[in-house]
């Protein structure tokens, strides 16, 4: 079994900055993606920004040059700097990552519980 444990939501100024941390725990043998998505009130949830198996990293248009995502590989874990935070951005937060528990398993997709970031003056 895999966790994935989120922190660094809530509510900021437009303008202003939030760091999000995802950190991954339990049984762990390989990360092959890990990132963030959102999901904002009546809209489907859509990929962030994201590690990829190969260490290149993935963004969704209207992010990038504000977001950047980084990660730390001995700790499982992933953080996403928002920068030049707009209301659009406003929404529930999820950690992602697909995660194979030994070599012979094939990764499982694993979900955070997700954390409110909502942007308003």
């Amino acid at each position: 079994q895999v966790q994935l444990e989120e922190s660094g939501g809530g509510l900021v100024q437009p303008g202003g900055s939030l760091r999000l941390s995802c950190g991954a725990s339990g049984t762990i043998f390989r990360i092959y993606v890990m990132g963030w998505y959102r999901q904002a009130p009546g809209k489907q949830r859509e990929l962030v920004a994201a590690f990829t198996y190969g260490g290149s990293t993935n963004y969704t248009d209207s992010v990038k040059g504000r977001f950047t995502i980084s990660r730390d590989i001995p700790k499982n874990t992933v953080y996403l700097q928002m920068n030049s935070l707009k209301p659009e951005d406003t929404a529930v937060y999820y950690c992602n990552a697909q995660i194979s528990a030994d070599w012979v398993t094939p990764p499982y997709d694993y979900w955070g519980q997700g954390t409110q970031v909502t942007v308003s003056s």
